[in-house]
């Protein structure tokens, strides 16, 4: 409670984690449900299998380039590129519709998974005081864990209401708008800190 407490009163460590919760929310759910969404689309299920195992591999090398791209270029703007990709993958979904185009989503998955994960984290190490980062990284983490909830939701009732996929999924887009909006906004608290 007295965590929590603390990071109320620090309203750029609060903005960052609302900002996390959103944007890491539809990264989660995109993992979580890509093999649901591909067999929805009737995609072969040894393509998609190997179609993640890209992903996994894809994700590696990127996260180490984007780490090196980090010395050069702040972790705001990364985070916010990583946003806007996802953002624009939310959207590729609306049109999604042959095996080929699942990998080329799986491929740019992959590119910026392992990526808003690590840049997220140490994003969050450089804002908080470092004498309280046990307690804010249990929050951050708990923020993490909980995450995958309201975009599958989003995901389940959109389709539901639709009867599309597509569009189900490409609703996450909402997510990773809410979510750049409310890292922009404790960037810029950050900032004048």
């Amino acid at each position: 409670g007295s965590t929590f407490k603390n990071i109320r009163k620090e309203k750029h460590v609060f903005m960052f984690l609302l900002a996390f919760f959103f944007y890491i929310d539809g990264v989660y759910t995109i993992i979580d449900m890509a093999t649901a969404y591909g067999s929805a689309l009737g995609l072969d299920s040894t393509g998609l299998l190997l179609a993640l195992l890209v992903t996994q591999i894809v994700a590696f090398p990127c996260a180490i380039l984007f780490g090196h791209l980090s010395y050069k270029v702040s972790t705001e703007k990364l985070i916010a590129v990583c946003i806007c990709a996802y953002f624009g993958i939310a959207i590729f979904a609306i049109f999604l519709r042959t095996q080929l185009q699942f990998w080329i989503l799986a491929v740019l998955v992959g590119m910026f998974q392992g990526t808003i994960q690590a840049l997220s984290r140490s994003y969050f190490a450089k804002i908080i005081p470092a004498e309280k980062s046990g307690e804010y990284f249990g929050i951050y983490d708990i923020c993490g864990k909980g995450a995958s909830v309201i975009g599958t939701a989003l995901v389940s009732f959109i389709s539901q209401m639709t009867g599309s996929i597509n569009i189900a999924v490409s609703a996450l887009s909402v997510m990773f708008l809410v979510g750049l909006v409310l890292f922009r906004y404790s960037a810029k608290l950050n900032s004048v800190r």
